[in-house]
């Protein structure tokens, strides 16, 4: 019954929705990039396509850069195998085809219809379908059940926030739980709540967290063409750096960069905010905002006084190595919006960091770097100026604690390929 009704209601969603998405993905620069895979049109025949892949469904840009850590170790581990990579975003297709392997087939994400999806089964027939992350899609793990092909999740993440929204639909999401053949969870803890949502307990298995096992991992680097950018603002100015910003926090956090002496740059969760971010800073401080965008050849822009500018980074899948940039990270939707962003790359990148209250989504991570003084948070701007002025004179001693904290999670990598080795045919 929940099938029936799910498969009723899924195509008037798609489409009542695709105005909006066609929209959205114009504006993200993603028109144009394959979408025809979503409906089911590949470039080449379906003979040509390997068989018997390992099929990892990732959604945007942070899960797509998983997948390819887990497949680049896999691949040196077993190079017998071979993979499909499968983004739903334009922004995680962008990054697969740019990062990935050339014998790496990457093919957008079909629609979670039926009829799709036998065509994908068949165009590919997948040993094992792997979802990054904890996204579940209804007509996906029905299709795989019905084909007897396994299925798993990895980094099985459960935040207080996904917890709570899944257990008011557990009777409705219980049943295709109970298909999940393999779960790999970042914490023992972690293995009650799945199972309390409907998983079986011979499913679960602890591996820890993928996005914080440095084995395997593509450490952040600096880029010239980045150093170069950042040199026009003035080689001596130390560099905050708020990542993943959301609404209200660019000129929260702006401000406090300024008041502490830095260079301000600013990393907007989405990117197509950049017109928005740029006119709110300059009205705010009253400062002229140089977006990345706007730099062509890495050459300042002209007639801009760079000294008191701001920068905005306003592109996809850079965000890594820009963090091997700053002097001091401060994460977004940490201070005005809930939940908080990802602060291992800054941490894996040697920076100091800085949160906001609002880090629920990196529990216990986050707890257990403020155990060993690991990572700063703070509430109001003048806590975040003074701290940023303390770190920037000693950062050490909390690098050095943060990186030992990660520490727990190596292996992750290798403990969740052991878990897929029991999936083969």
């Amino acid at each position: 019954m929940i099938l029936f009704f799910y498969r009723l209601l899924y195509p008037l969603i798609c489409i009542f929705a695709a105005p909006f998405w066609i929209v959205k993905m114009i504006r993200r620069g993603g028109w144009g990039s394959g979408l025809l895979e979503r409906i089911g049109r590949y470039d080449r025949p379906a003979d040509e396509e390997k068989k018997g892949a390992v099929y990892l469904h990732a959604v945007s840009v942070g899960e797509t850069l998983l997948a390819l850590k887990l497949i680049a170790h896999w691949k040196r581990t077993r190079p017998d195998d071979h993979f499909v990579l499968v983004p739903t975003t334009a922004t995680g297709m962008a990054v697969a085809k740019e990062k990935a392997p050339e014998d790496l087939r990457v093919i957008y994400a079909p629609l979670d219809l039926g009829f799709l999806l036998r065509r994908v089964m068949k165009r590919f027939a997948p040993r094992v379908v792997i979802l990054i992350e904890s996204e579940l899609w209804p007509g996906l793990l029905t299709e795989c059940e019905k084909r007897d092909i396994p299925v798993g999740i990895v980094n099985a993440r459960l935040s207080p926030r996904s917890e709570k929204r899944l257990r008011k639909v557990r009777n409705i999401m219980a049943p295709f739980l109970r298909t999940l053949d393999h779960v790999g969870v970042p914490e023992a803890g972690d293995v009650e709540r799945w199972a309390a949502l409907g998983v079986r307990r011979e499913a679960l298995t602890v591996t820890g967290n993928l996005k914080f096992d440095p084995e395997g991992a593509i450490q952040p680097q600096r880029r010239p063409e980045f150093t170069e950018m950042l040199a026009a603002f003035g080689t001596e100015r130390h560099i905050g750096m708020a990542i993943s910003t959301f609404r209200g926090e660019e000129e929260f956090l702006a401000k406090a960069f300024l008041t502490a002496g830095l260079l301000p740059v600013i990393v907007p969760r989405h990117a197509e905010r950049r017109e928005e971010v740029k006119a709110v800073l300059e009205k705010e401080l009253a400062r002229p905002v140089i977006l990345r965008s706007q730099i062509s050849n890495f050459a300042p822009v002209q007639d801009a006084d760079l000294a008191q500018a701001i920068f905005v980074i306003d592109s996809t899948g850079e965000l890594r190595d820009w963090t091997a940039h700053a002097d001091i990270v401060v994460i977004g939707k940490s201070f005005f919006s809930k939940g908080g962003q990802n602060p291992a790359e800054a941490i894996q990148a040697g920076v100091p960091v800085i949160a906001g209250p609002h880090m629920a989504n990196f529990e216990p991570l986050v707890s257990e770097l403020k155990e060993v003084k690991g990572i700063t948070t703070v509430e109001a701007q003048d806590e975040l100026v003074d701290a940023l002025s303390r770190l920037l004179h000693d950062p050490q001693a909390q690098v050095a604690a943060a990186q030992n904290a990660l520490g727990k999670h190596q292996g992750a990598v290798c403990a969740t390929i052991t878990m897929f080795d029991r999936a083969k045919s």
